[in-house]
């Protein structure tokens, strides 16, 4: 991508007021367009809703391969003993990601199943973009420093970089719900996880390139979100579950939007499970007192478990200073709803305070960040007037009364 296709691409994104972005557009740019596009659909922070919910179609609307691609594809992915486990394999695509296509298909004993395929030389250009971009925004930072305090662009791209890579290697998303179900097994006695399912994997017929599992019937939380078919109780029990895997125990599904989550008989399905973030200690416990404060409005609470997670401890006039700041950041947000505040919007303004005065927070926040950039566009498709911390009380509490006695809590003030 060079820079003038780049700026092209901003430009339909933020500054073509008089029209919505071009998706045909974007889409023709290739993978690393749509990617940006699509993290895009979720900043409510940044844009309006009628952008983000167009931007949200490319979530849906992907090109599909000619058919004759598509033979050709599942000959080079497939051995012929795999080919011959399938009775049939419909050559419509049930659906069509940015790096993939998704086909029903039937085994010998009839049983239902899809296959997801990645498309040829998606991993290859899709390296070569990045580092393109990477290039540019560095010698962008390099120029304008205060562009990498405003919002480390070049950190944020290599968190896209890292997350789609993952993607591109499907037995990733084995691996990554192999990581998943061993959490579920593992702490389901202590925390219901029963509205929780994964897909079955054939492994015995999946590689880096093709990935056989059940057939899911059901639709997506998307497709729910746009047909308003999704109650906001429903969407608060998908945060409970998501919410006890980023803060209790800080591994989870590290790209959770609402395209990547079936509601079958009640009980949600994870899927593409390919990139499973992680963060240490130190910042899932600093998120989870930020939000347990942040449900109860206790602000110096809050900048205090900011300051916890950071990987450097700033001193106590500096400190008191962010913490003034802190404060008139907050000033207006109790009981706000997400239409009124946007909780992505007030979350990178604090991380921008907290870095302007002196802190450093890890990369995998940025894993956070896209979560509540899914949580925060969910919230405002279901229920625009939902004051969403007052809905994440009672998982405080119930994810309180599962953590160990013995988590440390915050640290003193320095000096």
């Amino acid at each position: 991508m060079n820079a003038l296709k780049f700026g092209r691409l901003i430009w339909e994104l933020y500054g073509a007021r008089q029209r919505l972005p071009d998706l045909d557009w974007i889409e023709n740019q290739g993978l690393l367009a749509v990617k940006i596009g699509q993290m895009h659909a979720l900043r409510i922070d940044f844009l309006d809703r009628e952008r983000c919910m167009h931007l949200c179609r490319l979530y849906r609307r992907n090109k599909t391969l000619q058919p004759g691609r598509f033979e050709q594809l599942v000959l080079d992915a497939m051995s012929a003993e795999s080919r011959d486990a399938f009775q049939h394999i419909d050559p419509t695509p049930l659906a069509s990601a940015s790096i993939g296509q998704v086909h029903r298909a039937w085994l010998q004993d009839e049983t239902p199943v899809v296959i997801k395929l990645i498309k040829h030389d998606a991993r290859q250009s899709f390296t070569q973009e990045v580092k393109k971009l990477r290039g540019l925004l560095k010698v962008a930072t390099g120029l304008y420093p205060p562009l990498k305090r405003a919002g480390n662009p070049v950190g944020i791209l290599d968190d896209l970089e890292t997350f789609t890579l993952s993607e591109l290697d499907l037995r990733h998303e084995l691996q990554g719900q192999q990581a998943l179900r061993q959490i579920q097994g593992t702490h389901g006695k202590r925390f219901d996880l029963s509205s929780l399912q994964f897909p079955k994997v054939y492994t015995e017929l999946s590689n880096a390139s093709v990935l056989v599992s059940e057939y899911v019937d059901g639709p997506t939380v998307d497709e729910l979100l746009e047909s308003k078919r999704l109650e906001y109780d429903q969407l608060l029990d998908l945060f409970r579950v998501h919410g006890f895997y980023l803060f209790c125990v800080g591994t989870f599904h590290g790209d959770l939007h609402p395209g990547n989550v079936i509601l079958r008989e009640n009980r949600w399905t994870f899927v593409d499970t390919g990139f499973v973030g992680t963060v240490s200690e130190r910042l899932r416990l600093g998120l989870f007192y930020f939000f347990k404060a942040l449900s109860q409005y206790d602000y110096p609470a809050c900048a205090k478990a900011l300051h916890q997670m950071s990987d450097i401890q700033i001193d106590r006039n500096t400190y008191a200073e962010f913490e003034r700041r802190f404060l008139e950041l907050y000033h207006d947000f109790t009981d706000r709803n997400v239409s009124e505040i946007s909780l992505t919007r007030q979350m990178m303004s604090t991380i921008k305070l907290g870095v302007h005065h002196g802190m450093h927070f890890e990369q995998g926040i940025f894993s956070v960040i896209r979560s509540l950039m899914y949580m925060d566009g969910m919230v405002l498709r279901c229920h625009p007037k939902a004051v969403l911390m007052k809905g994440m009380r009672p998982f405080i509490q119930e994810a309180l009364d599962v953590m160990p006695n013995d988590s440390p809590g915050h640290k003193d003030l320095p000096g």
